[in-house]
């Protein structure tokens, strides 16, 4: 026994790095695709209902849900680092992308760029409508919000986005450092974007890290897509 699983490690750490990077990914799928059930099905029959409500009135002073933790100018701080996830943002920073690829003359890559960014907030918009469930308390809101609550559209749409612009522009740089920074700057918008709407009150925490799995699970499906057809030469190798 130990020595087939010493042989399997053996094969995997030979194998090529695009093999192994395709199967990280692919476990990063299933993981995200496990914890967003997870998630949801602790929404769904009300378990992390007072959990989320206790995590939100421990960012208010005193449990009063009319005043937030923090100096005076953090409030307005967040409502800034929250519309970084806002759809006209998002879809400047599509555009600018977009932009790239076109001059460029990688048509099929812009091509993926726009499906993979329009099927995100598609498969958002569905999974409100599935779940349907309210946004916190009126009085806990900083700042205005209409739509449904579960999973958060900014923390989703912008794992989405920003993820696979990263992804793309990882692809214009030789510099592994770059290809890193880019990630791991998405990474960190995302995150700074879904504790903004916790923050604000306009969303609880399980509503976050759902749209954080359901977004990251999105994109690491495009960047597999986007590896398969660039191979197979549907979408063009950078120039």
């Amino acid at each position: 026994m130990k020595s087939r699983v010493f042989e399997r490690l053996k094969s995997f750490i030979a194998a090529e790095p695009a093999d192994v990077r395709l199967l990280v990914s692919l476990l990063g799928v299933v993981f995200s695709v496990w914890a967003f059930v997870l998630v949801a099905g602790l929404v769904t029959d009300g378990r992390v209902q007072p959990l989320d409500e206790r995590l939100m009135l421990g960012l208010r002073v005193d449990h009063d849900p009319a005043r937030p933790r923090g100096p005076e100018w953090l409030p307005g701080a967040m409502r800034d680092v929250t519309a970084l996830g806002s759809a006209p943002v998002l879809l400047i920073f599509v555009v600018a992308v977009a932009g790239a690829l076109a001059a460029r003359r990688q048509y099929h890559a812009l091509g993926f760029l726009l499906a993979a960014s329009a099927g995100g907030i598609l498969v958002n918009d569905l999974l409100k409508g599935l779940f349907a469930r309210p946004r916190p308390d009126l009085a806990l809101r900083l700042t205005d919000v209409r739509s449904l609550s579960f999973p958060s559209g900014h923390a989703m749409q912008s794992a989405i986005i920003y993820l696979t612009l990263a992804a793309f522009l990882a692809r214009f740089v030789q510099a592994r450092a770059l290809k890193i920074y880019f990630v791991a700057f998405a990474f960190l918008l995302s995150l700074l974007i879904g504790v903004s709407r916790v923050y604000l009150g306009v969303h609880y925490p399980s509503d976050v890290l759902a749209g954080w799995c359901a977004g990251l699970a999105w994109a690491l499906l495009c960047w597999m897509g986007a590896r398969r057809l660039q191979r197979q030469g549907t979408v063009e190798p950078p120039k």
